[in-house]
């Protein structure tokens, strides 16, 4: 196999041998017993919005026995809202949308964006957003600054333009993207773009930096985000003594000394298990239910009263005018309502999460050692460049291959997000071709997680089909890896 002397032409040589991964690919697949009966009903995670887990056997049942019963959709909602309470204190509150995107536009718009309304000219706001990974959602709700960022959106989904992700602008906000220290910014992939790679960020240095930017923007601040995560590959691996990331911590210290709020996405999150809003200062945070928490489609919003009461109003969940507690009525944010059955797989997943929180970490715990021990089957050069991490946060396993780059020559390929959506992801499309549903895989990182055909009815993991999906991963982790060059000697 030919050495490549830059990035790209190890890409183009990935592109001109597609053919030939995808058929030892498939042949590898064939070896390690993916029957046909298998094809496509295992997955290396149940945490994605295109392909989400079945729901378990009690999740079911209390969503079944609820959709039989007459009950005011406001009375779930209160439901949810004192399971919150329970565990994060009544200065605390909840609102239930039908997607965790929903949740990210109605909070942005409610807390960050100028007011439409009032004589005069309208004025502009902007809010700061460390760049990190998957910036279309927590980054993608302003115009940005600086200009040199204006088309990175360009090349992410299906729809370009004004329908595409440009279109999710909010009135007159600008969003401010400030890259952190220590993190790099290189080109990969096929669809050939800068990735940003986390590993190595120096938390303090990018606070200062942050903070810089705040001074800079203040006449027009209104607000931060950032990722919810808590893993090395996202930027979050330094974490304070009680397992708060470090960086979101002091995120949150900043919106507090500027008085603007700290909107968190963590949208693979688990509520109670995962990142606490309460330690890194989050005055909002929203969750995709479907996701790692296992409910129905649908997102929740867990942050603290003052910022939710305007939340509330504007999904039509707040109190009448004549004065309620709580009603569901109509707002701008009615389309975000969730469903009834929705509501009620929310209840059952909260109270698991409250009661039993084992239920969630000792599957990571399980899941971690069956992707250690199948790690050793992975080419040696690409194992010691590896940094493998729990995260009870998104009850996932990460593995981050950042640091195979460090050092003379090109390391293991980096596919972009951009590959993701463009269909040129060589590990998603070969674990297709493999007859695995592909994880989410960009960037450096691979997340695995249970639910895709690998658990039972009740979430416990089943080993051997939990093994199989990652054995295809591994194996086809070896063969991208002789034909980029990086195994050969």
């Amino acid at each position: 196999m030919a050495k490549f002397k830059y990035r790209w032409q190890m890409y183009k040589h990935i592109q001109a041998n597609l053919g030939n991964i995808y058929a030892e690919a498939k042949k590898a697949a064939a070896e390690i017993g993916i029957t046909d009966e298998l094809k496509g009903k295992i997955g290396l995670t149940g945490a994605v919005s295109g392909c989400p887990a079945p729901m378990t056997k009690d999740v079911m049942e209390a969503s079944e026995k609820g959709a039989k019963e007459v009950i005011p959709l406001a009375t779930l909602v209160e439901q949810i809202r004192e399971i919150v309470k329970d565990v994060y204190g009544d200065e605390f509150d909840a609102c239930p949308v039908n997607t965790c995107e929903a949740g990210l536009w109605v909070a942005f718009d409610t807390l960050f964006t100028p007011p439409m309304l009032g004589r005069g000219d309208n004025y502009r706001a902007r809010y700061i957003a460390p760049y990190e990974k998957h910036m279309h959602h927590q980054g993608g709700y302003g115009r940005p600054f600086p200009p040199k960022y204006k088309d990175y959106l360009a090349d992410r989904g299906c729809t370009a333009g004004e329908l595409g992700f440009y279109g999710k602008r909010q009135n007159n906000l600008d969003v401010v993207i400030v890259k952190l220290a220590g993190a790099k910014y290189d080109c990969h992939g096929i669809k050939y773009w800068p990735v940003p790679l986390l590993t190595e960020v120096d938390v303090e240095a990018s606070t200062e930096k942050l903070a810089s930017a705040a001074d800079d923007h203040v006449e027009f601040l209104s607000g931060f985000t950032s990722l919810g995560y808590d893993t090395p590959g996202y930027g979050y691996g330094a974490k304070d003594s009680d397992g708060a990331p470090l960086l979101q911590k002091y995120i949150g210290e900043l919106a507090q000394e500027f008085d603007v709020p700290y909107i968190v996405d963590n949208a693979w999150g688990l509520p109670f298990v995962g990142t606490d809003p309460r330690k890194i200062g989050a005055d909002v945070m929203i969750y995709s239910m479907d996701k790692a928490s296992g409910a129905a489609t649908s997102g929740l919003l867990i942050g603290k009263e003052e910022c939710m009461v305007p939340i509330r109003r504007a999904l039509g969940m707040h109190g009448d005018r004549y004065g309620t507690l709580a009603s569901y009525g109509k707002a701008a944010y009615v389309t975000q309502d969730p469903g009834k059955e929705a509501l009620l797989t929310q209840i059952a997943v909260l109270k698991k999460l409250r009661d039993n929180p084992k239920a969630y970490t000792g599957t990571v715990d399980q899941l971690y050692d069956l992707v250690v021990d199948e790690l050793k089957e992975l080419h040696p050069k690409i194992r010691q460049g590896l940094l493998v991490s729990k995260s009870y946060n998104c009850c996932t396993v990460e593995i981050n291959y950042e640091n195979t780059w460090k050092g003379d020559g090109l390391g293991f390929p980096i596919f972009s997000i951009e590959d993701m959506y463009a269909g040129s992801h060589a590990i998603q499309t070969g674990l297709s071709q493999m007859g695995v549903v592909p994880t989410i895989a960009y960037d450096g990182n691979i997340m695995i997680s249970p639910g895709q055909g690998t658990s039972d009815e009740n979430g416990n993991i089943i080993p051997e089909k939990m093994r199989l999906a990652i054995k295809a991963l591994v194996r086809l982790m070896n063969i991208i890896g002789k034909y980029s060059g990086f195994t050969e000697e």
